[in-house]
């Protein structure tokens, strides 16, 4: 059995131009992205080597190429994205988006908007289904 630890990276603040509104893509807005992948990390803990895990600095800079780049109007689309960039690494078995849109076009007082994705590495849906990561 395989079992699974996490890394992760939240308030990553990054400007877009993503919405549906012209005037969101005309003057864009920061939108922050957490992240929760979940991978072994049993061979990096042995070898304490940076290369035997996800380095999360150059992780954060594809999420923030992604966010800064070319305009949605969803961010279910640009959550789907993020993770179909994070699980380009195979050894990310699943990973977890949430993306906030904390100025969103909404006439009314309100914290924060947010749309999550969970996505798992093509392969290993099946395992997860059984139990067999944990």
């Amino acid at each position: 059995m395989e079992f699974l630890d996490g890394i992760t990276l939240t308030g990553l603040t990054v400007f877009g131009r993503h919405g549906v509104y012209e005037h969101e893509r005309e003057n864009g807005q920061d939108f922050v992205v957490d992240l929760r992948l979940h991978l072994p990390l049993r061979a990096a803990a042995a070898s304490d080597d940076v290369a035997d895990t996800v380095h999360y600095g150059e992780l954060a800079e594809r999420v923030a190429a992604i966010v800064a780049g070319e305009p949605v109007n969803l961010l279910e689309t640009l959550a789907v994205r993020i993770a179909d960039a994070v699980l380009q690494d195979a050894r990310v078995r699943i990973v977890e988006v949430t993306v906030h849109k904390p100025q969103a076009p909404i006439p009314l007082n309100f914290g924060d908007v947010a749309v999550t994705v969970q996505r798992v590495q093509h392969g290993h849906e099946q395992q997860r289904a059984q139990g067999g990561l944990a």
